[in-house]
């Protein structure tokens, strides 16, 4: 089964395209290293599935943010690990995020259905 790493980003909405830059490095560094598939999503419909929590409410949402949901995509943890470690070897932070880190939720996702 494969592993995951997932994280829920809220981003001010004028600062959208800084992120996309962002993640297209970061696509670039996670791929080269060999995550299996990487991905950026940017929400879309954000209406309340009645009975169920929602993202605008997990991460606070601003009126001026949008949420991401990302997500990494890899062999196993230990395959995860090997990758991260590369990629945190090589990668460059930018001087100021598009975002702030401390509303960023991040965990990896050992996966039990697949398909």
């Amino acid at each position: 089964m494969s592993y995951v790493d997932g994280f829920v980003i809220p981003v001010a909405k004028n600062k959208v395209a800084a992120y996309k830059k962002m993640a297209e490095e970061g696509k670039k560094a996670w791929m080269k290293h060999g995550a299996v598939q990487y991905f950026e999503c940017v929400a879309d419909d954000m209406n309340v599935f009645p009975g169920c929590g929602d993202f605008k409410t997990l991460v606070k949402l601003k009126a001026n943010e949008t949420v991401f949901f990302s997500f990494i995509i890899f062999k196993s943890k230990a395959h995860r690990n090997a990758v991260n470690k590369k990629v945190m070897a090589e990668m460059k932070m930018p001087n100021a995020m598009p975002f702030d880190p401390k509303k960023m939720a991040y965990a990896g996702f050992k996966t039990i259905v697949e398909g």
